[in-house]
C-alpha cells in the first residue's frame, strides 16, 4: 500500500456489545465522531518481567502480558456533535465501548477499494478539556483505555 498520512482518517464510537472478529465489528452501530485534530496512537507493548539470581552474572528478562495502550483522542470541542456527546456519556460509565479508525488509504485501483480499518474496545477513561488562550479552540483530549486486542483490516483493492 506505500505510507499515508493521517490526513481524512475517520474515529467512530460503537456500543458496549463484546466482539472477537472484524465482521462482528463491522456489524455495530457506528456514531462518526467529528473535529478530530489528533488521533493519537496505540499498538501492543509487552510487560518485561525481570529475574534475578544469586547463582547466575545476568538478569533474565521474559516477556509478561500484553497491553495495547490508551489512545489520547483531541477533540475540537462541539457539544452538539453526536459523536463527541457519545464520548461524553461514555466516560461516564464502567463499560468498555467500541471503537474504530478508519484510514484514508485505500487503493487507487481495483474492483471496490477499501480503506485500512482498526477494531478496538476501550474504556474511555477520562474527558478533559483544554481552554488555552484567546485564538485558541476548545478541545477535549479523551484518553481511551484499550482493553484487549486491535483487530486491523488491511487496505484491499476488492
Amino acid at each position: 500500500m506505500g505510507i499515508t498520512t493521517t490526513a481524512l482518517t475517520t474515529v467512530a464510537i460503537g456500543t458496549t456489545a463484546a466482539f472477537a472478529t472484524a465482521v462482528a465489528y463491522a456489524g455495530d452501530t457506528w456514531k462518526p465522531i467529528a473535529n478530530i485534530e489528533d488521533v493519537g496512537e496505540a499498538g501492543s507493548e509487552a510487560e518485561i518481567v525481570v529475574g534475578k539470581f544469586v547463582d547466575q552474572p545476568y538478569t533474565r528478562k521474559l516477556k509478561g502480558s500484553r497491553d495495547n495502550g490508551s489512545m489520547e483522542l483531541v477533540i475540537a470541542r462541539d457539544s452538539a456533535d453526536a459523536g463527541y456527546q457519545a464520548l461524553i456519556a461514555a466516560e461516564k460509565t464502567s463499560s468498555a465501548w467500541n471503537f474504530k479508525v478508519e484510514l484514508n488509504d485505500k487503493p487507487s485501483a481495483g474492483a471496490s477499494p477499501k480503506n485500512s480499518v482498526f477494531y478496538f474496545s476501550a474504556i474511555v477513561a477520562s474527558a478533559k478539556n483544554s481552554f488555552a488562550g484567546a485564538d485558541d479552540i476548545v478541545k477535549t483530549t479523551f484518553s481511551l483505555a484499550i482493553s484487549g486486542p486491535i483487530i486491523e483490516v488491511a487496505a484491499s483493492a476488492t
